[in-house]
């Protein structure tokens, strides 16, 4: 599932390297760059994408496009920047759905909110997992972002795997994090099958996994 369109408003080219515009159709066009590149880049490299290409698919002329983003690597930074910007307004939305949610049902609306996201943004998560060969700095945002993440999701998941015992299970959530999204980006950059990030079975098999890791941390501290 994509993004719906929504109007642009100026708060949305708040960017580094973007060209502010007041002009409604300036906007509009600057927020059709932006979607068109994240959709090409679903298929093709970053270093592959036209500027050229680009301009012809949204209908504008390159100087339009030099004339709102400073270069092409200050346009890859917005792309980056929007596609964080979405994942931490998910992380502040996310909330307890009721005090007696089980675990398996937390396991499962965590990890489908992650893939959603992942899905949105696919093809500049990918470009930017290929920059970071060259510019580190790049997928910074996106690590700070899982961190973040997994913060967001233990107080949610603590009290459903019960009392005591809260470094440890806190330390188990947390790998139990780094596999889920291990597999996200390795799903992404190299697509090796057997299920891809498209697949329904994705959610359910990394969700089921979650679970299992949480539940083996449970049943270590359960008295026998």
């Amino acid at each position: 599932m994509r993004p719906s369109p929504r109007e642009p408003e100026p708060r949305d080219f708040d960017l580094p390297g973007v060209t502010p515009s007041r002009q409604k159709r300036s906007r509009e066009t600057t927020l059709a760059l932006l979607r068109a590149g994240a959709d090409m880049l679903r298929s093709r490299s970053l270093a592959e994408l036209s500027i050229e290409a680009l301009c012809t698919e949204v209908g504008a002329t390159v100087g339009a496009f030099y004339s709102r983003f400073e270069s092409k690597e200050a346009y890859f930074n917005a792309l980056m920047a929007l596609a964080a910007r979405d994942g931490e307004q998910r992380l502040a939305d996310m909330r307890r759905p009721s005090p007696d949610t089980d675990l398996d049902k937390l396991c499962h609306i965590i990890v489908s909110g992650i893939i959603v996201w992942m899905r949105n943004h696919e093809g500049v998560l990918r470009a930017a997992l290929q920059h970071d060969d060259t510019r580190p700095d790049k997928w910074t945002p996106f690590k700070a972002l899982a961190k973040a993440t997994t913060e967001r999701a233990t107080p949610l998941l603590l009290p459903a795997m019960g009392k005591g015992r809260k470094a440890a299970k806190t330390r188990t959530i947390a790998f139990g994090f780094q596999v889920v999204l291990g597999t996200l980006v390795n799903a992404i950059l190299n697509d090796p099958g057997p299920l891809s990030l498209s697949s329904k079975e994705m959610e359910t098999r990394l969700a089921g996994c979650l679970l299992l890791l949480l539940q083996a941390d449970i049943n270590q501290s359960t008295p026998r």
